[in-house]
């Protein structure tokens, strides 16, 4: 089916006719007798591969896989293989990314990050299947290195595996070398911090008006700043059923996450009534300012800035700036609100699962100790269970001591009130048999 050419000065070529009965040309060059049968074999079993249209032998698929870029490219010459995007890093990561229609601008830029570790580790001109899972490893370590946080370096080795996994399917490596490596989310314990009511207060009362609804929205309403907050539109907020419809940039592209219901929270709806009172004539979104029409760039939400400016609302409330600025207000209202409904509730309302949740938003606070030792406050749904309790107490009993159990139970009808009218019905003091008085400490045995 083929056969092995041999030129002048050892130089050698393979030679096989295609599918249309063209006769080709591979020339390999001054190369060894064993090198060039090898290459034989494999042509063969390309060219049978080519006229069953079946795939070549997974061996040949492997050996074809990891060739070098020239024979590479002087088999697809001749319509044995497809031509390589590009089996170089710089140049395959290029390609990638910009043939990634499916992200957002602010996905690419994230994804920049890692292309720039990448690059600064391996080289721009570094080949592809010559990257091990040794070099992976090796890589990891350059990230940890940098300072980065494990979350930080959990994530960018997730976005090197997927950048390996797309040119693993496009034939250009035949193996992964990031399938294994991986780095635990685990988030530092001084990265968390949980914004206490009191200096919300603080910040509200060194907030404009602008940016008294941009710290509502975040740590009463839960919102992400600032792709939730600046994309909040009037119509979405109810003041009559009192539900307000969050438009989800960062999930938009998820079928039926482009949006979630979160109530009207008692301590948000006086800050939006107030911003609804100041807004101007025909005011479209809820927080109407330059922040917005910054955003509407290439980079996207990132290019908004404002995070300088609530830096200084922070330190004018006499306050030292906390990690992660507005994502730390979404965690302390999660983990708030993780204390009054079940979870699936909560991260419903903050448009997450319960995992990352658990793993990145919810804390444990001062008041969860104090209210352990019995020092702390109750929490708002014990209050208002308290609450419901001593209400209904009020209105069927005359006193709390009736709610003790009486020691003598012969009494208990009598005590009994209008609140349940099976008990009005009081029953005969004898039955069948005549009734038995015992001793107090005899009554819990005697009772079956």
């Amino acid at each position: 089916m083929a056969s092995i050419s041999n030129d002048p000065n050892g130089r050698r070529r393979i030679l096989f006719v295609d599918t249309r009965g063209d006769r080709k040309t591979i020339r390999l060059g001054k190369v060894p007798q064993r090198y060039a049968e090898a290459v034989k074999v494999k042509v063969e079993d390309l060219v049978f591969a080519t006229i069953t249209g079946h795939a070549p032998a997974d061996e040949t698929s492997r050996w074809l896989t990891n060739l070098g870029p020239e024979l590479y490219d002087k088999l697809a010459r001749v319509g044995l293989t497809k031509r390589r995007d590009s089996a170089k890093l710089g140049a395959f990561l290029t390609n990638y990314i910009e043939g990634r229609s499916d992200v957002k601008p602010a996905t690419r830029e994230v994804w920049s990050q890692v292309v720039r570790n990448l690059l600064d580790h391996f080289g721009d001109d570094r080949a592809l299947p010559t990257v091990t899972e040794g070099d992976a490893e090796d890589f990891k370590m350059f990230l940890i290195a940098q300072g980065l946080a494990p979350v930080t370096v959990h994530k960018r080795l997730q976005f090197a595996r997927m950048f390996f996994r797309g040119a693993k399917r496009r034939e250009l490596i035949t193996n992964n070398p990031f399938e294994e490596i991986t780095n635990p989310a685990v988030m530092l314990p001084d990265r968390q911090y949980f914004v206490t009511r009191g200096e919300t207060e603080r910040l509200l009362a060194e907030s404009d008006s602008t940016w008294r609804v941009i710290v509502g929205l975040c740590r009463y309403g839960g919102l992400r700043c600032p792709s939730e907050v600046l994309s909040l539109r009037w119509q979405d907020v109810n003041w009559e059923s009192e539900p307000i419809i969050v438009p989800s940039p960062k999930t938009a592209h998820h079928p039926g996450k482009d949006s979630r219901i979160i109530p009207m929270f008692a301590e948000l709806k006086p800050i939006l009534a107030e911003a609804f009172d100041l807004a101007p004539e025909g005011a479209e979104y809820v927080v109407d300012s330059g922040y917005r029409r910054a955003a509407q760039t290439l980079s996207g939400w990132r290019n908004c800035n404002m995070r300088t400016q609530f830096m200084r609302i922070v330190k004018r409330a006499g306050l030292k700036p906390w990690p992660r600025l507005f994502h730390a207000m979404r965690g302390s209202r999660e983990t708030e609100l993780a204390k009054e409904y079940p979870i699936h509730v909560v991260t419903s309302w903050l448009g997450n699962t319960v995992s990352i949740a658990v793993k990145h938003y919810l804390q444990v606070t001062d008041d969860d100790f104090a209210r352990a030792s019995g020092g702390g406050a109750e929490s708002g749904a014990q209050a208002a269970q308290n609450t419901a309790q001593h209400t209904c107490a009020g209105n069927c009993m005359e006193s709390p001591e009736l709610t003790k159990t009486p020691i003598d139970t012969e009494f208990v009808q009598h005590q009994a009130l209008v609140c349940a009218t099976v008990q009005n019905a009081k029953t005969e003091r004898e039955g069948f048999e005549p009734s038995v008085r015992l001793p107090a400490h005899r009554i819990s045995s005697a009772v079956p």
